[in-house]
């Protein structure tokens, strides 16, 4: 069990997420001339087991996502199952798909990167005043 206060252990979480991120947008820049490739992103974080902790209800979160299992006729349709690994999904939100099956745009990647940065420069901050004001507390500020 971690010592940090649940403020810090949430911004560290964050930033890593965030780096994950930053991570799967390279590789789609990557991919962006690979045939059939299919941009892909981090699922959004799954906060239930803070809800529990915090705000839940005899422990039991009041907000859970949910998980979706491909059926036959869904992959029969043209559903792909993700690879599953660390919350990384296909990006259903793309401006365009090429001839070849690809659905990689520059723009859109750069764009979300230019936001990932930003969130990431935010967190930055608040930790740099975080222990600002834990340094002025212990009377060390």
């Amino acid at each position: 069990m971690s010592t940090l206060p649940p403020l810090f252990e949430s911004m560290a979480a964050a930033m890593k997420g965030m780096s994950q991120h930053q991570r799967v947008i390279a590789e789609n820049i990557a991919n962006g001339e690979t045939a059939g490739y299919k941009a892909r992103t981090v699922a959004p974080e799954d906060f239930s087991a803070l809800l529990a902790a915090y705000g839940g209800d005899n422990g039991t979160p009041r907000v859970s996502r949910p998980r979706v299992t491909l059926s036959s006729t869904m992959v029969a349709l043209g559903a792909q199952p993700t690879d599953g690994s660390g919350g990384i999904v296909l990006d259903s939100d793309t401006s365009e798909t090429k001839p070849d099956g690809n659905n990689v745009t520059l723009e859109d990647q750069l764009l979300t990167l230019g936001q990932v940065q930003t969130d990431y420069s935010t967190v930055t901050n608040l930790y740099r005043k975080q222990m600002s004001l834990l340094r002025v507390a212990l009377g060390q500020g």
